[in-house]
């Protein structure tokens, strides 16, 4: 009997039982996300958004909501969550969870655009690619993010497909819910509703169908109104916005300071750069993306029946990245290799697999050699960007260790000074449901932490550092008046922090200054309430190096 001969595209290595394979890769995927996320004290991020949602109610949580730069549905998901545990591996598992199904969704999407060769290579890449894995493993909005938009992704293929009124309208809801989880959504949305006209250019699509692209689209508009009323309008001139604008200072564009070609080249290879996980890889997956649009704006393609054609699959891929780089122009949103530009991910990936089954002559085993290849040289070599803790220094013990040793140590008639960042930790790991009082002009603010009296930093000093310190110190006593005999602990936790290091070679006084310390990135320091000498005490604010921010809708977390 004569054997069947080869698909004409190629295909014919793919697996028989390709669903146990894919079952496999996202446990796989699913494990590591898991791992990531256990035995490690939450950081700076992950806290404050706990604590939002540490409230009796959902009303209360969003009120809660209002003060942070994202949209509300994170906070209202961890609100109803918690009651299940407030373990840092249970807060992280719905992150851990929303990861996992965005890498099956990204299959079942890049496989009706690209064909299952490239679907295969991008499933393996966002599985395993060291940030996406990072990303899906902390209290954070992307991994719903990323959930949602694969989701909406997917459902507008199908509801073109397959001519249905009813998915079309299912593509709104998670397009809607994306919007409610990160502001970058909104970028999302544009880009996909420009992709999304050009795919209703279709003789078979019914009425039905396009009334419910039109209501979904007015729905998207209300939905941003709401969303610029509530939240983004009082962000907008807000002291968090002007942090960011400084510290993200490369990921936008100010005229005069650079030109405008070479400041959207290097913005799209940095958020390569960012996808992968390691530079030089990064670079070399910059280099496949741009030839895999070029390709594809040139016609060049399988066109299959009910898939979109390779011009309009092109634009696709590119529309995320030229309305990113044209809000960084505007000095509206961040384009750039940080965790900002995280919704462009997928389509960096996408473009990458479809270049790597390109190169592979659409040969399943030779584009799956690739991708993990790739995962092992970003894997073994890649750099994590800032900011970061080493895993043993973020090490769960690390903190319990700490909080025993504040718990036997400070007495309840000491001050324990804490900068803006550590507030955050110290409440969420000693007294959640404590009410976190409120600055003063002085620029600190005073509560009471299961008996401790806490005098916290503003988030103009956001890590206490030695080269400020002085400053900060007799600002903070002659605020407070505290005397001359009264100890001051200093609790110090999460990224960056090095004033237990630091202080005996910036300040003489300190010279001899013991300390102890639970890892590199958690400190306990013993002083008394005795001004430095020769401190200048200055109240002025910080102030941006850079351009002037128009408006803004994003923030760090």
């Amino acid at each position: 009997m004569s054997e069947n001969p080869a698909p004409a595209n190629g295909l014919h290595d793919l697996p028989t039982d390709s669903g146990l394979a894919m079952g496999c890769v996202l446990l796989l995927g699913f494990l590591l996300r898991l791992w990531k996320a256990s035995g490690t004290f939450l950081n700076l991020d992950e806290a404050m958004h706990v604590l939002a949602a540490t409230k009796p109610s959902l009303s209360e949580a969003y009120r809660a909501s209002l003060g942070l730069a994202h949209p509300p549905l994170l906070i209202l998901l961890l609100n109803l969550w918690r009651k299940l545990g407030t373990s840092e591996l249970g807060l992280r598992l719905p992150a851990v969870i929303a990861g996992t199904i965005f890498c099956w969704l990204f299959f079942k999407w890049l496989t009706r655009c690209s064909g299952p060769v490239a679907a295969w290579a991008g499933l393996v890449l966002v599985s395993f690619l060291p940030p996406l894995v990072e990303l899906s493993s902390e209290v954070r909005q992307y991994p719903l993010l990323l959930c949602f938009l694969m989701a909406a992704a997917y459902l507008l293929e199908v509801a073109v497909a397959e001519n249905s009124a009813g998915t079309m309208l299912l593509f709104f809801f998670f397009l809607f819910l994306a919007m409610l989880t990160h502001f970058s959504a909104i970028l999302f949305a544009g880009a996909v509703g420009a992709y999304s006209l050009g795919r209703l250019f279709s003789p078979r699509l019914s009425r039905p169908v396009v009334g419910a692209w039109m209501a979904g689209e007015a729905g998207a508009l209300g939905l941003f109104a709401y969303l610029y009323q509530t939240h983004i309008r009082s962000l907008k001139n807000s002291a968090a916005a002007e942090h960011m604008q400084v510290a993200l200072a490369n990921s936008y564009f100010h005229p005069g300071h650079g030109h405008l070609l070479p400041f959207a080249f290097a913005r799209t290879f940095g958020v390569l750069q960012y996808s992968f996980g390691q530079l030089v890889v990064g670079d070399i997956a910059g280099v496949l993306f741009v030839a895999s649009v070029a390709l594809l704006l040139s016609g060049e393609g399988i066109q299959e029946p009910r898939s979109p054609s390779p011009r309009q699959w092109g634009v696709f891929l590119l529309l995320p990245f030229v309305i990113t780089c044209a809000a960084a122009i505007m000095d509206l949103y961040p384009y750039g290799g940080t965790r900002h530009s995280a919704f462009l991910l997928p389509f960096a990936v996408a473009g990458v697999s479809y270049a790597m089954a390109k190169l592979a002559r659409q040969r399943l085993a030779r584009a799956l050699s690739g991708a993990m290849l790739t995962i092992a040289v970003c894997q073994m070599f890649g750099v994590p960007h800032r900011p970061y803790m080493r895993r043993e220094d973020q090490r769960r013990a690390n903190m319990t260790q700490a909080i025993h040793a504040l718990r036997q140590q400070v007495s309840p008639r000491d001050t324990i000074l804490v900068d803006f960042q550590t507030n955050f930790l110290l409440r969420f790991y000693l007294c959640p449901n404590a009410d976190p009082g409120v600055f003063s002009s002085s620029g600190f603010k005073e509560y009471s932490c299961s008996g401790y009296r806490v005098i916290s930093t503003s988030s103009e000093t956001n890590v206490l550092t030695a080269d400020g310190f002085a400053r900060c110190w007799n600002a903070m006593l002659g605020a407070y008046a505290l005397k001359p005999d009264q100890t001051v602990w200093i609790f110090q936790a999460g990224w960056d922090i090095a004033l237990a290091r630091a202080l005996p070679e910036k300040i003489p006084e300190f010279h001899d200054l013991k300390s102890e310390n639970f890892g590199r990135n958690i400190s306990l320091i013993k002083l008394t309430a005795t001004p430095l000498l020769g401190a200048a005490v200055s109240q002025s604010k910080p102030q941006a190096t850079i351009g002037s921010a128009r408006i803004r809708f994003f923030v760090a977390a």
